[in-house]
């Protein structure tokens, strides 16, 4: 059973998840040769606060 996780900032339409799963579980089923009922796709949102580079939390940037 193939399980996709995808993080990214918090902000997206359920609209664009909806896309993203769907295009990510077709990408799966076709190189994976698997059946798209098998395709688990997990959508992590981070708030800008739980995020940091260079030693920066974003809210920062």
């Amino acid at each position: 059973m193939p399980l996709v996780t995808v993080e990214a900032l918090a902000g997206r339409t359920t609209e664009q998840k909806r896309g993203l799963a769907r295009d990510i579980t077709e990408a799966v089923t076709k190189n994976f040769k698997c059946d798209p009922d098998a395709v688990i796709v997990i959508i992590h949102e981070l708030s800008e606060e739980h995020l940091a580079k260079a030693g920066k939390l974003r809210i920062d940037w």
